[in-house]
């Protein structure tokens, strides 16, 4: 397009003009020295005109289209490509700036660095950059205004190592400069000032030196350019602190750059160098035969002048073609061409010459990339990574072909199990839209709810990120366990409500029966994998079943005969079925009176059971008396379960001290039921007596055991 520069310029100066920058300069007046940057980059005219174009953006409602529709699709992408870049990078630095752990300021640094590197495959957007941020140093350097720390150290420690790996020394060295000015300024003008002192000394060798060098090199038929080699602060400052030297021995370095016709040449200049001064054999290098990895060349040695016999300060010398020195110039950038319109090239660019610049730039970001990721390969961020922006512009990392719900569960677990829908810059898309570099995502979510089953089918492509996959999967398991804690819950308190026991303790029940928690009763209960049979033997243990004899007499009434069976007597009835009652389990020599059951014989109770009187007094027709029967010479003395109730202050090791004297006094105990409330202790053993009378003696022991209140027989 004809004249380019002057439409986009054209374009931007209404928008921008009346417009500053957060660091206070006119956003036309940065505009114009980004263009001018760009071009001694080797940008040509339509690279310098996107500089206008990118500070346009945020004035556009629709950007990409305005911007497309008058200077093409290709611009249009730069632009708004940059502009989200500069949004990304401003949005991490206040996030730094206001994050109270260095950590996180550190991870958020660390992102900004592989955000940019995800936006480098287009070279174009990185030049943008590089030139806007020179611009701000230099601005604030001219203007004598402050810097914000966080600005400068992502200069020196983001901008300066991108501009180095693309080989663009100019940039590199002018942005280490300032940046080391705002981040150490007492250093900085340290060495500013020395420098400052043995300039005109060191300048008057130097020139001495050139010129000596460029006649002589002539003579032998050599023809070069010879230059003296400015040394930038931050290089002085490096190599100071790396090899311990002090200010006198760096700064006495003086440096020279030989550029010669071709190679050969290059070698010729080595040999005559090396055969009139002093070379120091430990400090050659030759980058020709075995280049940098970012593509530079030329031959390095140091060499000492020999004066009188004595040998004088050390010079450096850089021997290169004039290829070579554009190279180490530019970068990349010096063999660049770019082509005003159409797709053609690499982004939109075109390679000139034999130089495949689309490799060469993939070359320097790889391997710039392998910088951050400790040198390891095959674990690039362009082959599996990409990097989108919350509508914060917060930068989420994500594995190559993921998707809005692996994006939502990487921001936060419950934004994921909620996820229905998600906006794409700006626009709808379906859950299971591959996202790509630089997307803003923004999820709409339910209120509650959890992930749908389809999220784990491969083939529907909702999830790429085998974290999100998993999350999902402990969403399903813990719903299905959700459901069998609940199902065992409920039959655990159905048998409670049968038993009358509702008053019991879930977490109790479940310890008394070796089990951490009650939801972990309740879920093998649930699964089937434990009986409610085995709640029901710890509620009320098993009782000896009543034999034929139990020792109970029924009196007989006039008329009655005595069955023979057992020794019990039974009224008017041969054999009636007696059983003693669970409910006051009387025993020898308690008062006992009888009841006639319907189809279970006669119930024994104890004359002062309420159950009883409640029975009887309903159906008095069916009490009959009954007394102990005479224990039959030669049988084992007859025993009987009753029930003894303790009430006391809850303590470690009280149960187990309360079983060791009932122990002692030779009591066996066939059920325990304990529970505690507020520090209270209820405890109900069950024990095996053959006469009531001991029993007494057995509850003043339990009585003096260390913390017991009360005990008595229930």
């Amino acid at each position: 397009m004809e004249n380019m520069l002057a439409r986009a310029r054209a374009f931007a100066e209404p928008l921008i003009a009346d417009e500053t920058l957060d660091t206070g300069e006119n956003t036309l007046a940065h505009a114009d020295a980004v263009a001018a940057i760009v071009r001694a980059m080797g940008g040509s005219e339509a690279m310098q005109a996107a500089s206008y174009l990118v500070y346009s953006c945020q004035h556009l409602n629709r950007p990409q289209e305005v911007i497309a529709k008058v200077f093409g699709d290709n611009f249009a992408a730069l632009a708004v490509e940059t502009t989200k870049l500069v949004h990304v990078q401003k949005q991490a630095r206040s996030a730094t700036a206001s994050a109270h752990l260095a950590d996180g300021a550190g991870t958020q640094t660390e992102n900004v660095r592989k955000m940019l590197l995800a936006f480098s495959r287009d070279l174009r957007v990185v030049m943008l950059r590089l030139a806007s941020r020179l611009q701000t140093l230099r601005y604030a350097a001219a203007s004598k205004r402050p810097l914000p720390e966080n600005v400068a150290r992502e200069s020196l420690q983001v901008f300066a190592p991108l501009a180095n790996r693309l080989g663009i020394w100019q940039v590199k060295w002018e942005i280490e400069d300032l940046s080391f000015r705002f981040l150490e300024p007492e250093t900085y003008k340290l060495i500013a000032r020395l420098l400052d002192e043995k300039r005109i000394e060191r300048e008057g060798y130097v020139e001495q030196l050139r010129a000596r060098l460029e006649r002589e090199l002539a003579a032998e038929g050599i023809q070069a350019k010879v230059q003296g080699r400015p040394k930038n602060i931050y290089s002085i400052v490096k190599k100071m602190r790396g090899k311990s030297l002090d200010f006198a021995q760096v700064f006495d370095i003086m440096a020279l750059r030989v550029v010669v016709a071709d190679v050969k040449d290059c070698y010729a200049a080595l040999a005559w160098v090396h055969s009139h001064f002093q070379p120091i054999d430990e400090e050659f290098d030759d980058y020709i035969a075995r280049p940098k990895p970012n593509g530079y060349q030329s031959l390095h040695t140091v060499v000492r002048d020999v004066v009188d016999g004595h040998a004088g300060k050390p010079i450096e010398i850089q021997i290169r073609t004039q290829e070579m020195h554009d190279h180490a110039e530019h970068g990349v950038a010096a063999h660049w061409a770019y082509k005003e319109a159409g797709h053609k090239g690499y982004a939109g660019v075109w390679a000139s010459g034999e130089y495949d610049a689309k490799i060469a730039v993939l070359r320097q970001l790889l391997a710039w990339e392998r910088d951050l990721s400790g040198g390891q390969r095959g674990q690039g961020l362009f082959d599996d990574r990409i990097y989108v922006l919350t509508p914060d512009a917060a930068i989420v990392e994500l594995p190559q072909g993921a998707t809005a719900v692996d994006f939502a569960y990487t921001v936060h677990t419950s934004l994921g199990h909620r996820c229905r829908g998600a906006r794409v810059d700006g626009a709808m898309v379906p859950l299971n839209t591959p996202l790509q570099n630089g997307q803003t995502v923004e999820i709409i979510a339910a209120k509650e709810g959890g992930p749908s089953r389809d999220w784990l089918n491969a083939e529907l492509g909702y999830l790429a990120s085998h974290r999100a996959r998993a999350k999902v999967r402990a969403w399903f398991n813990a719903q299905i366990t959700h459901e069998t804690v609940a199902r065992g819950r409920e039959a655990v308190e159905k048998l409670l409500q049968r038993e009358g026991k509702t008053a019991l303790k879930l977490d109790d029940l479940a310890s008394q029966l070796g089990f951490k928690s009650a939801d972990n009763l309740f879920e093998v209960v649930g699964k089937d994998e434990f009986s409610l049979r085995n709640i029901e033997m710890l509620l009320r243990p098993p009782e000896p079943a009543p034999g034929p004899d139990d020792g109970v007499i029924i009196k007989k009434a006039r008329g009655s005969e005595q069955s023979g069976r057992g020794g019990v007597l039974v009224v008017g009835v041969s054999s009636l079925m007696t059983q003693l009652a669970k409910c006051c389990k009387p025993a020898p020599p308690d008062a006992i009176r009888g009841f006639v059951t319907k189809g279970h014989g006669v119930s024994v109770h104890r004359s002062d059971c309420s159950n009883f009187r409640t029975m009887a007094g309903q159906n008095a027709e069916r009490v009959i008396d009954v007394e102990w029967g005479a224990q039959k010479g030669g049988d084992a003395a007859s025993v009987y379960a009753v029930d003894v109730a303790v009430e006391a202050a809850d303590r470690q090791g009280l149960l187990r001290d309360i079983s060791d004297v009932l122990a002692r006094e030779k009591m066996n105990v066939i059920g325990v039921q304990t529970q505690s409330v507020k520090g209270t202790a209820w405890m109900t053993f069950t024990v095996e007596i053959a006469d009531v009378t001991r029993l007494k003696q057995v509850l003043a022991v339990v009585a003096a055991v260390t913390g017991v209140r009360s005990a008595r027989r229930r």
